[in-house]
C-alpha cells in the first residue's frame, strides 16, 4: 500500500489544444486525445458520439471549419441524463441541449440546464469549471425584465445555486437564429482550479447595476487555465465601464473590442497580441456585416485563426463580440 496517497494532488494540467480544422467530424473523433468537436450551422454533418456538438449558430464563411479540443492522452465519454460528456487527462467536456418547448421558456430551461450540469460536475473529480458557452434563441426579444437574455440570467442563477460561490468562470452568451428555440450550454472543467481575470476598463459583470436585470450576468472576463499556459477569453464587446460604446458603428465597436482584449491580456500577464495559435470566434449580429468584420479583423489580427458566426449579442445595440483563446 502506498503511504499518504490520499494527500497527493493531481498534476497541473496542460491546457487542451483548441484548433479549427477543415475536415469531417468522424476523422477528428478518431484521433487520439479528442475531447470535443464542434460544428456550426444546420448543414454540418453530425455524429452520435457524445464528444460531438452541432451548435445552432450559422457560420458566415463559405467553408467553415470545425472546432477541435484535444488533450494529451486517452479520452472516455458517455451520457448521463441530458448531459453528454467526455473526460481525459484531468479535463472534462460537458454539454446540455434543451428544447424550450419542453421546459417552459428561457428562465426555466436555463434553470434545468444549469442544475443538470452543476449536479453532474459536482460528482466529478474535474469539478473546477473554467469556461462556459451559452447559445439561446431570440436573445434580445422582450422589453425590460422580460427580455429573454435577462430571463436566461435569472434561470442560470437559479440552476447554479451555490455551485460557483467561490467565483464565476469565463463565459459567452449569444443568440442564435435556428428554427427551434433550443438552449445549448457546454463547458470545460478541470481537476485543478484556474485563475479568474477581470478587465480594469470594465465593471465586473456580476456587479452591473439594476438596469441590466434583476440578476446580473454571472461570469468572469477571462480565466487563466491551471498551468498558466492559456487564457480562456469570455465574450468581449465594446463595453466600457458597464455601458455599451459606439452604437451602430461596426468599425468603432471592433476597435473598442480589440482594446478590451488587449487589456485582458495585460491583466492576465499574457504576451500582447494574438498569433496563429490563438483561435478566436467573432459573433456578428448582421450577416451583411460579415465581410466588413472579416476584413477588419484580418487587417488587425493577421494570421489569427478566425471563425465568423451569425449571432445576436446580449445587448441589442452591440453589433459584434469576440471570444477565444490566447496560448502563452
Amino acid at each position: 500500500m502506498v503511504q499518504g496517497c490520499e494527500n497527493v494532488r493531481p498534476a497541473v494540467r496542460r491546457a487542451p489544444h483548441v484548433s479549427y480544422r477543415l475536415t469531417d467530424p468522424e476523422t477528428m473523433l478518431q484521433q487520439v486525445g479528442t475531447l470535443a468537436v464542434f460544428g456550426f450551422g444546420s448543414h454540418v454533418q453530425g455524429s452520435d458520439d457524445p464528444r460531438w456538438l452541432g451548435v445552432d449558430l450559422e457560420a458566415l464563411q463559405s467553408r467553415a471549419p470545425l472546432e477541435l479540443w484535444q488533450v494529451e492522452g486517452p479520452v472516455i465519454h458517455g451520457r448521463t441524463g441530458d448531459v453528454q460528456w467526455s473526460s481525459g487527462e484531468g479535463w472534462l467536456f460537458a454539454a446540455v441541449t434543451l428544447d424550450e418547448a419542453a421546459h417552459g421558456g428561457p428562465r426555466d430551461t436555463a434553470a434545468s440546464a444549469y442544475a443538470q450540469l452543476c449536479g453532474f460536475v459536482a460528482s466529478r473529480r474535474e469539478r473546477h469549471v473554467q469556461r462556459i458557452w451559452n447559445y439561446l434563441a431570440d436573445i434580445n426579444q422582450g422589453e425590460g425584465d422580460t427580455e429573454r437574455y435577462k430571463q436566461f440570467c435569472e434561470g442560470r442563477a437559479q440552476g447554479m445555486g451555490s455551485f460557483f460561490e467561490d467565483g464565476f468562470p469565463a463565459a459567452t452568451a449569444i443568440g442564435h437564429h435556428a428554427s427551434a428555440a433550443r438552449l445549448q450550454v457546454y463547458l470545460l472543467a478541470c481537476d485543478e482550479p484556474g485563475g479568474r481575470v477581470e478587465n480594469p476598463r470594465q465593471v465586473s459583470a456580476w456587479r452591473y447595476p439594476r438596469q441590466y436585470g434583476r440578476i446580473p450576468p454571472s461570469f468572469a472576463r477571462a480565466m487563466t487555465l491551471p498551468a498558466g499556459d492559456a487564457l480562456a477569453i469570455s465574450g468581449t464587446a465594446a463595453v466600457v465601464g458597464h455601458a455599451s460604446a459606439h452604437e451602430d458603428d461596426l468599425p468603432a465597436q471592433l476597435d473598442e473590442t480589440l482594446v478590451n482584449l488587449e487589456a485582458l491580456l495585460a491583466s492576465a500577464g499574457m504576451p500582447t497580441g494574438f498569433d496563429a495559435q490563438s483561435p478566436l470566434k467573432a459573433y456578428v449580429r448582421h450577416a451583411a456585416d460579415a465581410s466588413a468584420a472579416h476584413d477588419f479583423l484580418q487587417r488587425h489580427l493577421p494570421g489569427v485563426p478566425l471563425l465568423l458566426l451569425h449571432g445576436d449579442i446580449c445587448r441589442s445595440e452591440l453589433l459584434v463580440e469576440i471570444d477565444g483563446w490566447r496560448y502563452a
